[in-house]
């Protein structure tokens, strides 16, 4: 089992990088190490979801650098100053409505960014003789999205060949070609997750959970793409970071692990499941919630179906999730209706300023 010293979390602001980063330090008793966590704070970046982590282990074992990852320069001097023998690259565009948009941003982040990293790793961990040191690790987290669209039958496996259909799946899937073609290439010791939809807590209110959560209580209306009938495979944001975390220490260099929920849903049937739960929570007329789902025009390129094949990483590293889903959801929302200050502060841009009020002065 590898021991993770000096770990280097991209996009630890984000709401997936920081599940990981606090769940590190309160679940992982064995952990004593550093985190150094690279973000360059862009919308989706938010540093309150760390608040917690920063005021008790700030300047000691939690350091927080605002930097983008196309960064060379910070990537290498980042590699040095702490001694990294750990990556987990969680930082990404990762909206495919934007990606349709402005897909240009998605090249440069999700490819240079994951291409600017394994060079300050291969640089910084390669011996004269060509040889990798012993004991790193560079782990990439991408989506199930880089195999396109599933029929009415069938799971992504880790065989599955891609199929892109996003300009944000196509960045993801070129930037973990890059992250094997540097293990072939140069012997870098890399892993690779696949992950399903996630939900929990501290997620960006763009995202289809928490964007119908508030609609809901404020009246809004609830849009769906098309019929609806797209089917997603959802997983709970804290067991899909239980899965990296086993990865980090006993995963198979060069190996990929598909990690989900086992858990397809129709996202018309997410709504009402959804509507149920805000209502009976909020105390909110069901009926009423009901008529304001909206179908509008779908989204182009909109892949159908989506399901995870999970079994590698539950028999090799004998991984299983905790959440059920009606469990999770319920909880999902409780969080939502109880951290409104959050909420008010992501929507009017006030988080962006969290940094410069609250961080430590080091």
């Amino acid at each position: 089992m590898r021991s993770l010293q000096n770990i280097l979390v991209t996009g630890g602001a984000g709401f997936i990088g920081s599940d990981f980063i606090r769940a590190l330090f309160a679940e992982c008793s064995g952990f004593t190490g550093r985190v150094i966590n690279l973000d360059k704070l862009t919308y989706a970046g938010n540093a309150e979801n760390l608040s917690t982590v920063e005021k008790k282990f700030g300047g000691t074992r939690y350091f927080f650098v605002q930097a983008d990852i196309c960064d060379k320069k910070t990537a290498d001097f980042l590699f040095s100053e702490y001694d990294i023998d750990t990556v987990v690259h969680f930082a990404a565009e990762s909206h495919v409505d934007r990606s349709i948009l402005g897909p240009e941003v998605f090249l440069r982040t999700n490819i240079l960014g994951t291409f600017t990293l394994l060079q300050a790793a291969k640089n910084a961990w390669q011996k004269a003789d060509g040889s990798i040191k012993d004991g790193v690790l560079f782990h990439h987290i991408s989506t199930d999205e880089v195999y396109g669209s599933l029929g009415t039958e069938g799971s992504f496996k880790e065989t599955t060949a891609y199929e892109p259909r996003s300009p944000y799946s196509a960045s993801k899937a070129s930037s973990d070609h890059f992250v094997k073609a540097y293990f072939y290439t140069y012997g870098l010791p890399v892993t690779l997750s696949n992950c399903s939809n996630n939900y929990g807590p501290f997620q960006f209110p763009e995202k289809l959970i928490p964007l119908m959560i508030l609609n809901m209580l404020e009246g809004k209306k609830l849009p769906v793409y098309g019929d609806g009938k797209q089917i997603r495979d959802w997983i709970h944001v804290s067991d899909h970071n239980a899965a990296v975390r086993l990865i980090l220490q006993s995963g198979k260099p060069g190996e990929t692990y598909n990690i989900g929920g086992e858990n397809e849903w129709e996202n018309i049937e997410l709504l009402h499941k959804l509507i149920e739960i805000v209502c009976d929570k909020a105390g909110l007329n069901r009926d009423t919630v009901i008529q304001t789902i909206t179908h509008v025009t779908d989204r182009l390129g909109h892949d159908r179906r989506y399901a995870i094949d999970c079994t590698k990483i539950k028999k090799e590293l004998n991984w299983k999730r905790q959440f059920d889903f009606e469990t999770g959801l319920a909880n999902t929302v409780d969080w939502y209706l109880k951290n409104k200050a959050w909420i008010d502060n992501v929507r009017s841009g006030e988080y962006r300023n969290w940094i410069e009020k609250n961080y430590t002065k080091r």
